[in-house]
């Protein structure tokens, strides 16, 4: 109500203009504005003393001057008091500017944040009709919540437990140092005269702020990421454990001096956890998202059109091997991701990367689904390097969590005023094309690294690349009939194709073959299991097969579109804007290419010196064109929100775009690409322009339209494959069905210096001699 602009700036926020609209259209509904013959204004000059008739009228005087103060509840429109019983309190915004208004105001309805917190109602009281009270845990709550919430002293707007949250909040929006909110408690003891209900420290602040439910378990863990010392009751007893039980490093730093020892010890490397119960029962706990986690249930449609994972054969195949769960719409069903980042900027060679594990919901509406309040970080995987294999090692007390969960929790609904068993079911994974490897157990490097065509792939090694290529591996993918099944020499060397795509696998299938192999946490390394790399890729047993109903999910695993058009994007920029040491035209292709391709015209010509000059591409532009491209991006402008600040990522001098984002990627591939780069001949810009990533990123997709969409997308690979065959694209897996062959993640080696010329460079030289020098 009281957000209206940004700050410095006269315009309206969108947020505001649509509530004051729905709060014209609330009132317009209700029978006081029949009575009384018109609207009570709420503006700050009217106070609901001046009646207007007109509602547009209420509406200018709304978005001029603003709502007046205080005006939570529409008491004057026919909206009731809240009957509450519980103490309150209501922080006093009529003193204060508008930025501290608005950062008070969430203070100000304290017992809803503390209750979405906790997991329970904190409103909650026994009406006159008869309902189920609330559990024990909530209950204990309750009297906590009625000793913190009583007021500083007579008067005051502020509680104990305000204030602690306040502190608190200021270290985490400002990056407060600890030694500086030391200083304000100080000086608020000093300043007040009564002092036993005001926090004497920052750690009393945290103190009493932990006691709200929601934890985060610090646990030890061996310096290699063999193992945690940890204990669960499924088995694991390794929390009294002082080295590891498999590499025998230490759990603690060692103590050289006396007065060391009589501290604390210190674990040489720890991880966080964060609980996933205790955040899926606070979605029951608040009215605002109880009511939405049933929606999947009531909002399922028979149309053709897929809006919702709801709609997928995934969740109905689920459904209807698991009747039980599937009975109480309830039930969560969640999804993980995960992928590596680097939490800040080093100087030092070696930066450190570690690895958040995100849990998130499914039951609730698209518009809430995959927002950031519903993404619940659930664990942070140490580094400082990627722990590969080891991933299951650290996603143990994850594991264990979903464990309990299928049994299931007590947990009190609040839009139904009943306690119930709430269950919740993991559907699948998330993530980019290594983290696939990581966490299925199926490796994603070598020959055998598509997990879909696993030991039937075609794919090849490069003898000057020094790679595994995965050219025309997607011809087999196309129907029966299709023209480039036929072509001779328009791909492969030689080849037809009449093949037809890999089995298909099923999870029972997948299943059997892993259940021999060991879990990574029971052997703290790596197994190389007999015929890897020749009739299989497994290197383990996925923790996630410990779950009981992992093998009745049809996806297990999906991979990231973000990821994969990001990759495609910049490496369709590099080569093609023929980048130096990023292109994948390089000398060791054109090495390769009389091997296998039919591409005379693009072979390296020996030249009488004994150098090679390497013609140019009829996919790549000169330098010139590059650069011209980058000025263009300079100086073009995009609508506000549109994509990020493009004309930082271009660089003029050399020709070149870095630094883009996932989504200037998007932007670049589906709105910009045929402008930037249509000097290119036609037959090579169309199937450039032609992206087929697009349908994946769309909010709706029709079913009927999947098949054809799959023929499409794999139509478009190979005229891409067509005309850049002679670039690295074809050194890429394809990812699991039902997109194969898309380029998702390419290996960029380094290319050596070699005495190869480049065809355009040395015409922009000139000729004989400036070529030579230029070669060289």
């Amino acid at each position: 109500m009281y957000d209206m602009k940004y700050p410095g700036r006269r315009t309206l926020k969108a947020h505001f203009k649509h509530g004051v609209r729905e709060f014209v259209t609330y009132v317009m509904s209700r029978d006081v504005v029949k009575r009384e013959g018109g609207i009570r204004c709420p503006c700050i000059k009217c106070s609901c003393v001046l009646i207007i008739k007109s509602p547009e009228d209420v509406i200018d005087h709304l978005e001029n001057v603003g709502f007046m103060d205080d005006y939570y509840v529409w008491r004057h429109h026919g909206e009731q008091e809240p009957k509450n019983t519980n103490v309150g309190f209501m922080v006093d915004t009529h003193a204060l500017s508008s930025g501290v208004r608005a950062e008070c105001e969430n203070f100000g309805h304290m017992e809803d944040m503390v209750g979405d917190a906790l997991g329970v109602n904190l409103s909650y009281e026994r009406g006159d009709e008869e309902e189920i009270i609330p559990n024990e845990k909530a209950l204990k709550f309750y009297s906590m919540m009625e000793e913190v919430n009583k007021p500083l002293f007579k008067g005051s707007s502020d509680s104990k437990l305000s204030m602690c949250v306040r502190l608190l909040a200021a270290k985490s929006n400002w990056n407060v140092p600890e030694d500086c909110l030391e200083f304000f408690s100080k000086m608020m003891l000093d300043a007040t005269p009564v002092k036993d209900n005001l926090p004497k420290s920052y750690y009393d602040a945290k103190s009493l702020v932990s006691k709200l439910g929601l934890e985060v378990k610090k646990i030890d863990c061996c310096v290699q990421g063999c193992m945690l010392f940890y204990d669960n009751e499924f088995g694991t007893n390794d929390g009294a454990l002082e080295e590891c039980k498999f590499c025998n490093a230490p759990r603690y730093q060692v103590c050289n001096s006396d007065v060391h020892r009589t501290q604390k010890r210190v674990s040489v490397k720890s991880m966080f956890y964060l609980p996933i119960i205790p955040r899926l029962q606070r979605l029951f706990a608040s009215m605002q998202t109880a009511s939405q986690m049933t929606w999947h249930y009531y909002n399922k449609t028979n149309s053709n059109v897929m809006r919702h994972p709801c709609d997928g054969l995934a969740w109905k195949h689920f459904d209807a091997m698991h009747r039980d769960f599937a009975e109480d719409p309830r039930n969560v069903r969640l999804g993980l991701c995960s992928d590596g980042f680097t939490p800040y900027i080093q100087a030092s060679a070696s930066p450190y990367s570690c690895w958040p594990v995100i849990v998130t919901p499914y039951n609730l509406p698209p518009e809430m689904c995959m927002t950031k309040p519903y993404m619940f970080l659930s664990c942070i995987i140490p580094g400082p390097s990627n722990p590969t294999d080891g991933i299951d090692v650290y996603l143990q007390p994850l594991i264990d969590d979903l464990k309990r969960l299928w049994i299931g929790e007590l947990t009190y609904d609040i839009a139904r005023k009943e306690n119930f068993t709430m269950r919740a079911a993991l559907m699948w994974t998330i993530n980019d094309f290594p983290a696939y490897g990581m966490l299925s157990g199926w490796s994603t490097h070598g020959k055998l690294a598509c997990p879909h065509c696993m030991k039937h792939t075609k794919s090849f090694y490069l003898k000057e690349g020094g790679k595994t290529s995965w050219f025309d591996c997607h011809r087999r993918f196309l129907p029966e009939n299709h023209q480039f099944r036929r072509k001779k020499n328009l791909f492969k060397l030689n080849t037809i194709e009449t093949d037809g795509p890999p089995p298909k696998i099923t999870s029972y299938e997948v299943f059997d073959r892993v259940s021999g192999l060991q879990r990574f946490p029971d052997v703290g390394k790596r197994t190389r299991y007999v015929g890897y790399g020749e009739s299989h890729n497994w290197t383990k047993r996925s923790i996630f097969w410990d779950l009981p109903y992992w093998k009745d999910n049809l996806l297990r695993h999906n991979l990231d579109v973000m990821h994969i058009e990001k990759n495609f994007c910049d490496n369709i920029l590099h080569t093609v804007m023929n980048v130096s040491g990023k292109t994948k035209d390089n000398e060791k292709a054109r090495l390769d290419l009389p091997l296998h391709c039919n591409r005379p015209e693009m072979e390296l010509q020996r030249l009488p010196n004994g150098k090679y000059l390497k013609p140019k591409a009829v996919f790549a532009l000169t330098s010139d064109e590059a650069k011209s491209v980058c000025m263009w991006l300079k100086e073009l402008r995009m609508p506000d929100g549109y994509s990020s600040n493009l004309a930082r990522c271009a660089d003029v001098n050399k020709g070149r775009l870095r630094g883009m984002k996932s989504h200037d990627s998007h932007v670049l591939m589906e709105r910009l690409l045929p402008i930037a780069f249509c000097s290119l001949p036609n037959n090579v810009l169309n199937p450039l322009t032609e992206s087929k990533f697009s349908p994946l990123a769309s909010t709706l997709r029709m079913t009927e339209r999947l098949n054809k969409e799959i023929e499409d997308r794999r139509q478009w690979q190979q005229s891409i494959e067509k005309y850049f065959s002679s670039g690295d694209y074809r050194n890429q897996p394809p990812p699991p069905a039902p997109h194969h062959g898309e380029p998702s993640h390419v290996n960029n080696a380094p290319t050596e210096p070699s005495d190869v010329e480049s065809e355009s460079e040395s015409e922009s030289e000139g000729e004989g001699e400036s070529q030579e020098d230029h070669g060289e």
